[in-house]
């Protein structure tokens, strides 16, 4: 239910993975927070600058005015920093026998927010922050949020702000592949980042003009891929580009995984494009090379969509609550911004529908998905 409670004072945060826009929906939200007579405040690097205010000379929450915001639109990064560690969900705690166990923390950002004032929060972050967000809002703070990943994962929007810088960026890595891998007469094999969704190496792939995407919601078979780059060498077409999402899987194998989870943290993926590569020589007898394009697709400045996603999503966060909402996350529905409750977005994943426009369009277009 809308809240008809006054707000003076609101604070911002950004958690998990970087991604181009962070900085645009700060100044979005300051500006807008600032024109209704409202004072900003940002917290340092996800919840860390409320948990251990001690670390940081600010104590961990800053005071944001319009000189602090100002030319920071198209900047990459976040101003107040990010994590993707200590979820105050389950942190992380040693134990004097050696042991590590989990504990709930949000209480204690509850009170720290009570203690200073802060009659809300706007957390901006992906699947992991807005479960956090849904928790401290079932706990009485008015709390909106706003999607933020690269990896398009996310449930109830059309779309997250860095998704389309990041999908630019591969698909001009892409772009420029196609020669070096002609002129050598190669396989390259191009690994993206995306974890367990395909949206970036399914829409770079197909836009970069890529001959094969191995996503996670299709499971590939190795010699499938083989058959397709036997296919173009007895055509004449003697190189081949090869997009691959990190979290692909083979159907008879397991996912490529550089450090396993552990309490407090994700497992890592990547080494995929590198396992796909050595298979596709020996199958093939191809001269293949591995490009991992990694963070690479995290940083710079956003591009004009993403810009003004972060921007629309900011000051409709404020809105959302002059209005008395909590508990929402702002959400692109085109061509509007609307407010879906966080219950309908924490914990879920939205995956690459297989049946979606843009997986038949690559299969129109002769594209191997590896099945």
């Amino acid at each position: 239910m809308p809240s008809a409670q006054p707000i003076r004072r609101i604070a911002i945060n950004t958690g998990g993975g970087d991604a181009p826009g962070l900085n645009a929906v700060i100044r979005a939200v300051v500006v807008s927070a600032l024109n209704r007579g409202w004072e900003c405040y940002g917290v340092r690097e996800g919840f860390n600058g409320v948990l251990f205010p001690e670390r940081y000379p600010d104590g961990g929450m800053v005071r944001l005015n319009r000189d602090r915001v100002r030319g920071i639109t198209h900047l990459g990064g976040t101003i107040l920093g990010t994590t993707n560690k200590g979820n105050p969900l389950a942190y992380p705690l040693r134990m004097p026998d050696g042991s590590v166990q989990t504990v709930d923390r949000t209480d204690e950002i509850v009170s720290y927010f009570a203690k200073h004032e802060i009659d809300a929060l706007i957390s901006i972050g992906g699947d992991g922050s807005l479960t956090i967000a849904h928790a401290l809002a079932q706990k009485g703070m008015r709390v909106v949020g706003v999607p933020k990943t690269i990896d398009n994962d996310l449930d109830k929007t059309n779309t997250t702000f860095g998704f389309d810088t990041a999908v630019s960026f591969a698909t001009e890595s892409i772009d420029r592949l196609h020669s070096t891998a002609e002129s050598h007469q190669r396989v390259m094999v191009i690994e993206v980042m995306g974890r367990y969704a395909g949206w970036i190496a399914l829409h770079a792939g197909i836009s970069g003009g890529a001959h094969a995407i191995l996503i996670p919601e299709i499971p590939f078979d190795i010699e499938s891929l083989a058959d397709k780059l036997r296919e173009r060498e007895s055509q004449g077409r003697f190189y081949s580009l090869v997009v691959v999402a990190e979290g692909a899987q083979p159907i008879d194998g397991q996912r490529a995984i550089v450090e396993p989870a552990e309490i407090g943290q994700a497992e890592r993926l990547g080494g995929i494009g590198e396992r796909i590569s050595r298979a596709i020589g020996k199958l093939t007898g191809k001269e293949t090379r591995t490009v991992v394009l990694g963070h690479l697709l995290r940083g710079g400045s956003p591009t004009t969509f993403d810009r003004l996603a972060a921007l629309r999503f900011g000051a409709a966060a404020v809105r959302a609550l002059e209005e008395g909402h909590s508990g929402v996350m702002v959400a692109l529905h085109h061509p509007n911004v609307m407010y879906v409750p966080l219950a309908e977005v924490a914990g879920r994943m939205k995956a690459v529908p297989l049946d979606c426009d843009t997986v038949q369009t690559g299969r129109d277009l002769g594209i191997c998905f590896g099945d």
